[in-house]
């Protein structure tokens, strides 16, 4: 019978006479993945074959030395060894080039270059004219005596997220990123994930923790260690386990994450659409008409001939009187007219359809309806006088006869802070009341009487269309799984069965305080052998 060469996953159960042993196994019903040397004619060890190679199942292939290659003459067919050939010369510049990109430092470099391009982007101003800079940043008044509009215009930093420089940083750092990737994380993985059997007690005791079972099964131990999470392995005499093997594979899902990223938040800069608009209650608008391309992967999307129509605007107030929040009750509307999708919008809380999101970020009021001696009502146009901060002040005019002989014309002021109350002035700018907009009480100023009958707000919509948001936030998800998922410990465990004795060896990646007391409990709880008679024959 010949050797097997593919693990056994089989129910595990102990061949020895201790009843205690052969309970222990049963009550867990545990089960060890077992790799089965059988001995064929006689019951003595054999030896391995040294010309036979045996692969382990996930074990890499060995690397095969590739032989010079000989180059044939077309004239008379000889050869020539003596030179490398121009073509290994081209097949050596990926790997050099690898080497290089996959270098820590340089990667430290270019996050730290990434990382001073955008805190100056946050110190100069985006986005601006060319006379803004020129007269900001003018030659006559440089800042530090050289920093002129040349160095932000130029370089493209007025635009410093969709610039050559910004851009092929964050090129060069990703090929950095895949070229670790590929040259070190992948072959660590790929040496974790081998079956890697120690033969000598030697090797064992050389490892970061250490001991010896005397009178104690290898078969108990693998029955121990799977009972506390570990991928177990045996051949003959000799075991190996691990746990915790996702740690390996951690710096790779962190690598792919920033990746993610960085191509997310360039598609952002460079493919996405803006736009803002101040609408009154009642009109529409056509999302096409408002946002603007910023960059040069910008591509329109079908849903930018929605149209949007404003049926109402809203404010909440504190006891104060102060604005606490305000809402815009809008609808979508297709080619036909028909409602798509309605929703009442606020701060931090916007629309999303097709791609495009509507934020809403600001206020003001339009007009007042008035009726003026009966008549009416009509809409008197309010226009925005002062703002400092979050507090506004909006006015309008109301004529109310022939001018006098400077030539100003008569008539009533009004001023409103909020869509609440209406403060009112005489023809002289005297104080003449106050009234709000749903009381539709009249007053009588200069012989005129007035009914506020309602004041029309008008909402402020920031719209955006940005196509690489879900590609940013797919990143930081994976960012954050793979990041706590590299902080789990890769643990390793071989043993071999000497006789009675089993001598135990481990090693851990990180935590190797706690993982000394974790492997003294576990040795604990090996059961000792009645008799030396009881040990496994190796």
């Amino acid at each position: 019978m010949s050797p097997s060469l593919n693990p056994l996953r089989t129910k595990f159960s102990s061949p020895l006479k201790s009843p205690s042993l052969y309970n222990l196994c049963n009550s867990r019903n545990l089960h060890l993945s077992i790799q089965i040397r059988c001995k064929q004619g006689s019951t003595q060890q054999q030896k391995p074959n040294p010309k036979k190679k045996i692969v382990l199942f996930g074990a890499a292939p060995p690397v095969l030395e590739e032989k010079d290659r000989q180059v044939s003459s077309r004239n008379g067919g000889t050869t020539s060894s003596s030179t490398p050939s121009v073509w290994r010369l081209v097949k050596r510049v990926p790997k050099r080039a690898l080497t290089l990109l996959a270098n820590l430092p340089l990667a430290v470099a270019e996050m730290g270059a990434i990382a001073a391009l955008m805190a100056l982007a946050t110190l100069v101003e985006q986005g601006e004219s060319l006379e803004f800079y020129t007269s900001k940043y003018s030659e006559e008044n440089p800042i530090l005596g050289f920093f002129t509009w040349k160095w932000i215009v130029y370089p493209g930093f007025d635009h410093m997220f969709t610039s050559p420089i910004f851009l092929g940083l964050l090129v060069l750092l990703g090929a950095s990123l895949m070229a670790c990737t590929y040259t070190t994380q992948i072959p660590i993985v790929k040496v974790a994930r081998r079956w890697s059997f120690l033969h000598s007690s030697e090797t064992i005791r050389k490892q970061e923790f250490s001991d010896s079972l005397p009178r104690a099964s290898v078969q108990d131990l693998g029955a121990i260690l799977m009972g506390h999470g570990y991928e177990v392995f045996l051949k003959g005499p000799c075991l190996y386990a691990f746990k915790g093997l996702a740690s390996r594979f951690a710096p790779i899902g962190v690598h792919l994450a920033m990746i993610l990223i960085m191509a997310g938040s360039t598609l952002s800069a460079a493919g996405s659409f803006k736009g803002s608009i101040t609408v009154p209650q009642g009109l529409n608008f056509v999302v096409g008409d408002v946002l603007a391309p910023i960059g040069f992967l910008s591509n329109p999307l079908d849903s930018f001939n929605t149209e949007v129509h404003v049926n109402r605007f809203y404010m909440d107030y504190y006891e104060s009187g102060e604005v606490s929040q305000f809402y815009t009750d809008i609808s979508l509307l297709n080619f036909e007219g028909k409602e798509v999708m309605r929703k009442t919008i606020r701060v931090n809380d916007p629309l999303r359809y097709g791609g495009i999101t509507i934020y809403q970020t600001d206020w003001g009021i339009s007009a007042l309806q008035i009726s003026k001696n009966g008549e009416g009502p009509f809409n008197l146009a309010v226009a925005p006088l002062q703002r400092s901060g979050d507090f506004k002040l909006f006015g309008t005019f109301l004529p109310t006869g022939e001018s006098d002989s400077s030539g100003k014309v008569k008539g009533i002021s009004m001023l409103a802070r909020d869509l609440q109350s209406i403060v009112l002035y005489d023809e002289e700018g005297k104080f003449a009341g106050v009234r709000r907009s749903s009381s539709k009480l009249p007053i009588e100023i200069n012989g005129t009487k007035i009914v506020i009958e309602d004041a029309i707000g008008s909402t402020g919509l920031d719209l955006k269309a940005d196509p690489g948001v879900p590609i940013v936030y797919t990143g930081f998800g994976a960012l954050m799984l793979t990041t706590t998922i590299s902080l789990l410990s890769h643990s390793q465990v071989w043993a071999l069965q000497d006789g009675s004795t089993v001598v135990v060896g481990a090693k851990r990646n990180r935590a190797k305080r706690e993982f000394s007391k974790e492997m003294n409990v576990l040795l604990n709880k090996v059961p000792e052998l009645g008799s030396t008679n009881d040990a496994i024959d190796s």
